[in-house]
């Protein structure tokens, strides 16, 4: 079975360097979450429309941590570090992209670590649980009973 799945590189580079910088310690399943994740913010109009402007979006990159993931604005380099895991980071994003991976996080647009408290998570509904983030949507979202 082939998947002919024509993905720009670039958006494709910008899901890989998300799931790298924000799950690289996480399993398949928590690095699936985040591609989730960024997908869902993809597919809803009050957010950008491409991954690398969803993965980007920021009030101001100059100002430290003031982006939607914070490795974009942390003010350090970019560049994947660890050669296996950012390869495996670009095998989950074309996998995710090409329809094989599913998101596991119930339509999740938001999440955080699991040992902060944002204030913004009271407004929302918790979705899930998968390794060390906690995943969230609208208060309105179906969420699916998972066994």
């Amino acid at each position: 079975m082939s998947h002919n799945l024509v993905v720009d590189t670039n958006e494709l580079r910008c899901l890989a360097l998300n799931i790298y910088w924000e799950a690289r310690s996480e399993d398949l399943q928590g690095q699936l979450a985040v591609a989730g994740v960024t997908m869902n913010r993809v597919a809803d109009k009050k957010f950008p429309n491409s991954i690398c402007e969803v993965v980007q979006q920021s009030k101001s990159r100059q100002r430290l941590h003031r982006c939607q993931f914070s490795w974009w604005c942390d003010g350090k380099k970019d560049d994947p570090k660890e050669a296996t895991a950012w390869g495996s980071a670009q095998q989950i994003a074309r996998l995710f992209l090409a329809g094989i991976y599913k998101d596991p996080t119930n339509a999740a647009k938001w999440y955080h670590a699991d040992y902060v408290t944002p204030p913004w998570a009271e407004r929302l509904k918790r979705t899930t649980k998968i390794g060390r983030h906690i995943f969230y949507a609208e208060q309105d979202t179906q969420v699916l009973a998972m066994n």
